[in-house]
């Protein structure tokens, strides 16, 4: 694929990104000139101890940081002059967001928090229940779909904010350890659906995290350290 081609079609690009934070003793250079682009149905791994910017980065360029200088173009948006509701809307519909923790709402089924993301769209009942009940098939979870989300195990439980975070057909999905809370077996599991999800939607897939699975498994891997992307 051709840098050309990158560019025209990545989910999202990145150019020149740096982010700094005051502290009292002066400035923590967190950030440090990032460029990145992520194409359709591209499984990319971000490696890097605690601490590299893994989570700063993943946070600018979903909308939910500003860099300190540098640009973000999420599916061609210039994300600078959105304001948050802008940029909110945009995360509803084209992003999807994964993180260690479920965050489901424990006396909600499966389904009424897959449902939830829907909500926010003002999606109609009728359409909402038949799009969450294709995501919860989609992870494996069809069965599962009426027990309380606290009734489920750990694996379940991520399976289900997986749902959750698809339930909307987004294009591009960013997850932050999503394997961290995980035994081994769960989390190989979760990999491998990921995985097959990428291949099947053509969704963008950006992954931080520590899980040697996930990188074997990953189609580009990039290493993050002290606020630089090698490979």
């Amino acid at each position: 694929m051709t840098e050309a081609t990158l560019v025209t079609t990545a989910v999202v690009e990145a150019s020149g990104l740096t982010r700094d934070f005051k502290t009292g003793s002066g400035t923590v250079h967190v950030l440090r000139g990032i460029d990145l682009s992520i194409a359709p149905g591209e499984f990319v791994a971000l490696r890097g101890r605690s601490g590299s910017g893994k989570t700063t980065l993943l946070n600018i360029l979903v909308g939910l940081d500003n860099p300190t200088t540098g640009q973000v173009r999420v599916l061609g948006h210039d994300l600078a002059p959105l304001n948050e509701t802008a940029r909110a809307t945009l995360r509803r519909q084209n992003l999807g967001l994964l993180f260690q923790n479920a965050h489901l709402l424990p006396s909600l089924s499966a389904l009424e928090n897959v449902e939830l993301a829907l909500r926010l769209q003002a999606t109609l009942p009728a359409e909402r229940k038949l799009r969450a009940l294709a995501a919860l098939e989609m992870v494996g979870l069809a069965a599962r779909i009426h027990h309380r989300a606290l009734e489920l195990s750990g694996g379940e439980q991520q399976r289900v904010a997986l749902a959750r975070a698809l339930v909307h057909q987004p294009r591009f999905v960013v997850a932050d350890e999503p394997t961290g809370n995980l035994d081994l077996h769960t989390g190989q599991s979760i990999t491998r659906l990921l995985q097959e999800i990428v291949r099947q939607t053509g969704i963008g897939l950006l992954v931080a995290t520590h899980d040697a699975m996930v990188v074997t498994t990953a189609d580009r891997i990039l290493h993050m350290q002290d606020g630089q992307l090698g490979t």
